[in-house]
């Protein structure tokens, strides 16, 4: 498995997976993601800034995770506990459905805490929807703790933290 940074010829194939996991979310009756949101306009912006990175297997993109500091404005009623420097925020952490569970959203979310402890970063923020309980208990098991809650467009969100 390598993850590496993803290239706008990357493109078509996250876009693939973002659809592949809307279904499947849907299908569990996760209300997360839509048609609206990620859209490929995201997905472009993110490869262009060089903040998308993208876990392939034999040419095979299986998962995808936007590394960067931009911290929604929700963020702010949030009481985080580590407030250094540099924080560093994960976006739109995703592996297609068909290849779930063989641990590849633990290996992006690994890939994330090496990114920031080399890149100086003080801690990692994130945030997750409450109906998504399988991602929320991935990032309770990698020691991510619960800060509070922020509201989007699709409804309530944990706000996530851990010191690096």
């Amino acid at each position: 498995m390598e993850i590496r940074l993803a290239q706008l010829d990357d493109k078509k194939a996250i876009l693939s997976i973002i659809k592949n996991v809307v279904i499947d979310m849907s299908s569990q009756g996760i209300n997360q993601w839509d048609q609206t949101y990620p859209n490929e306009e995201v997905v472009t912006e993110d490869i262009l800034d060089r903040e998308v990175y993208v876990a392939s297997e034999d040419t095979v993109i299986k998962g995808v995770i936007t590394l960067n500091e931009y911290q929604d404005e929700e963020y702010e009623t949030i009481p985080w506990k580590y407030n250094g420097d540099k924080i560093l925020v994960i976006h739109r952490l995703c592996v297609d459905p068909k290849f779930q569970g063989a641990g590849i959203a633990t290996k992006l979310l690994n890939f994330a805490e090496q990114f920031g402890k080399e890149n100086n970063y003080s801690a990692i923020r994130l945030d997750s929807f409450t109906e998504n309980k399988g991602a929320c208990r991935l990032y309770e098991k990698h020691g991510y703790e619960k800060r509070g809650f922020v509201t989007f467009r699709k409804g309530d969100f944990i706000c996530f933290e851990k010191k690096l």
